[in-house]
């Protein structure tokens, strides 16, 4: 896997998100896709911590990624990126927390 920088570009890029550079340095991205019950979940924790922090959290389908970038995802989501590290589920808001 490449770097955190690196693998945050190339979510911004496939997933076509138009983020100014202020925004897209500190926005948080959870990857999941539709009808995975454990996204839903960590969607779930990640509203509770953003409504305790001042956090950007974006939500990526990673069925919009070409093939082999999925694949770099499939089995892990929901994963979150923040703008330093990945958090692999499951996690907490207390894991969150300790993130920022």
């Amino acid at each position: 896997m490449t770097d955190i920088t690196t693998t945050r570009q190339l979510i911004m890029q496939q997933a076509q998100l138009q983020l100014d550079s202020d925004k897209a340095e500190k926005t948080w991205f959870l990857l999941g896709t539709v009808g995975c019950h454990l996204c839903d979940e960590a969607e779930n924790t990640l509203r509770l911590f953003s409504s305790v922090t001042a956090t950007v959290i974006e939500k990526v389908d990673i069925a919009d990624f070409d093939e082999d970038f999925m694949m770099q995802f499939a089995t892990t989501i929901p994963v979150v990126l923040t703008p330093t590290q990945q958090i692999n589920y499951p996690f907490s808001v207390v894991d969150l927390m300790a993130c920022q």
